[in-house]
């Protein structure tokens, strides 16, 4: 079906087509919102996940990285599944698969089933994010209604980041931590409802690369698996080693797969540009670093300085601000800069905010010691993620620029989800050195009232994610390096981002 973007003939016909695109818009946009607030959402609620269902410091990332790597490795998957079966069905499923599995996690009796949820919730994700903004483009007609709806979806990519922490804060403290993936049920359920006003494309032919998402998919989550077994059992371990050599022969499937295809999820073709492939390898070392910024700094809040999940909520919001009024300011400095010359300083003022935080201490001050870090963090990566998406659609033909931008999303989910088990793996291998499994000597310290039990394992803590924020900063100078010498368009950057493009989120 092909959209009808006729000018209606009477009063009463505009103001009936109004009415039907303001409500796809409401649909398209709360699906979105509901989207990105997953990618943040949960991470308030991490400690008292951690608490209730006596998950392991090692095991607890999964509630993360299960979702980041089924979403991420899963996005392009999505998008062809959309194109070829129809955007909207493959929407309402993705929606189905989402709202179900908010509710298996809200009701998850243990880590293990939370953790296998949290990774169907990615599924849901996966088939939802990427026909949510291409439904933009056959629902709404060409021009200012168009332009106005990607305005909205870009405001909610936005909103979704600051409104992830506070609500996740909120809802751990005043209700429970289930309530953060039961939220999703009433939203779900009415997006679902209202999809009947959604138009459809034209589907394309051609065939679903299964084998492709498959291998993909499935080596990127045995690498991040191998990274985590291998920090608690030893890298000679020899599941670890397994692991990984499963690994890396699902890569290299998935390679030859996309080589062969006739219809690749991943067109090789994308990467041999070296500011392409620059900017997706700069992305899996940003997501890396942002994600573990955000984890490693909510588990310091709560862990250490003993905040509340509403207080930790709030505490979190320097990170949104900065992340938002950066990518303003970029997307204005691109017009007239080359994009390297944007984000080099930009990912250098982040690493400058991730060194300061790595020099916390369990006494330190969250005015002090946090707040004006976590901002140069956030504003220093936001300065970043516009030149970068600009640089992946540089010289793409338009219809391949949804691809394109689409690869710098998954690279970011992908890179979060690795990254996140590499620097877990490296805190909690430095807080073992002064105290073996100290987040758990620290809920028996506070379940016994022993405030000396209580003051090592803290100290301990604080050891361990200091480490890795250290190296969360040397990932994003690598990062800086990378781009500076790999991306060298120096043509301006002018007009609007390429749709698939999105705000960075802290997924």
């Amino acid at each position: 079906m092909s959209t009808d973007t006729s000018v209606p003939s009477s009063p009463g016909a505009t103001s009936a087509v109004g009415r039907r695109l303001g409500l796809s818009l409401l649909v398209i946009a709360t699906a979105q919102l509901m989207l990105v607030l997953d990618d943040t959402i949960a991470n308030i609620a991490l400690p008292s996940i951690q608490g209730d269902l006596s998950m392991s410091a090692s095991n607890l990332p999964w509630v993360v990285n299960a979702y980041l790597l089924a979403f991420g490795g899963l996005l392009l998957f999505g998008g062809r599944a959309g194109d070829l079966f129809g955007r909207r069905r493959v929407f309402r499923v993705g929606i189905s698969v989402f709202t179900l599995a908010s509710l298996l996690c809200g009701l998850a009796p243990n880590g293990e089933l939370l953790i296998a949820a949290r990774a169907l919730q990615g599924i849901g994700a996966a088939l939802t994010a990427p026909n949510a903004l291409a439904l933009i483009a056959t629902t709404f007609p060409a021009g200012k209604p168009r332009n106005s709806a990607m305005a909205v979806y870009g405001a909610m990519s936005a909103l979704g980041i600051t409104g992830g922490v506070l609500l996740g804060g909120v809802l751990t403290g005043v209700l429970d931590w289930r309530w953060v993936f039961l939220i999703n049920l009433p939203v779900g359920l009415a997006v679902l409802a209202g999809t009947r006003t959604l138009l459809d494309a034209e589907r394309n032919t051609g065939r679903l690369d299964v084998l492709g998402a498959v291998t993909g998919t499935g080596g990127m989550m045995a690498l991040a698996f191998g990274i985590t077994r291998g920090g608690e059992h030893g890298w000679a371990d020899a599941l670890t080693l397994g692991v990984f050599a499963a690994a890396a022969v699902l890569l290299v499937l998935f390679l030859v797969v996309q080589a062969r295809s006739a219809h690749p999820l991943l067109p090789l073709g994308l990467i041999k540009d070296r500011n392409r492939s620059g900017s997706y390898a700069t992305m899996l070392f940003l997501g890396a670093a942002l994600m573990g910024t955000f984890f490693l700094g909510t588990l310091f809040m709560q862990h250490v300085l003993h905040f509340s999940p509403v207080r930790t909520g709030f505490a979190w919001l320097p990170f949104a601000v900065g992340i938002i009024v950066a990518s303003v300011v970029s997307s204005k400095l691109v017009e007239r800069l080359a994009p390297r010359v944007v984000a080099v300083p930009g990912m250098l003022v982040a690493a400058l905010g991730m060194y300061w935080l790595s020099r916390l201490d369990s006494g330190s001050s969250y005015l002090t010691a946090m707040a004006l870090p976590i901002f140069l963090t956030s504003a220093g990566l936001g300065m970043a993620i516009v030149p970068l998406t600009l640089s992946v659609v540089h010289g793409v033909e338009n219809d391949a620029a949804g691809l394109a931008s689409a690869l710098l999303n998954a690279s970011q989910q992908l890179g979060a989800a690795l990254g996140l088990s590499l620097l877990t793996t490296v805190s909690n291998a430095a807080a073992g050195t002064q105290l073996p499994h100290a987040a758990k000597a620290l809920y028996a310290g506070l379940a016994a009232k022993d405030q000396a039990l209580v003051a090592r394992a803290a100290e301990a803590l604080t050891h361990g994610y200091t480490t890795a924020l250290f190296a969360a900063a040397a990932a994003v100078v690598a990062a800086a390096v990378l781009t500076a010498v790999t991306v060298n368009t120096r043509r301006t950057q002018s007009g609007p981002l390429a749709p698939g493009a999105e705000h960075p989120s802290a997924a």
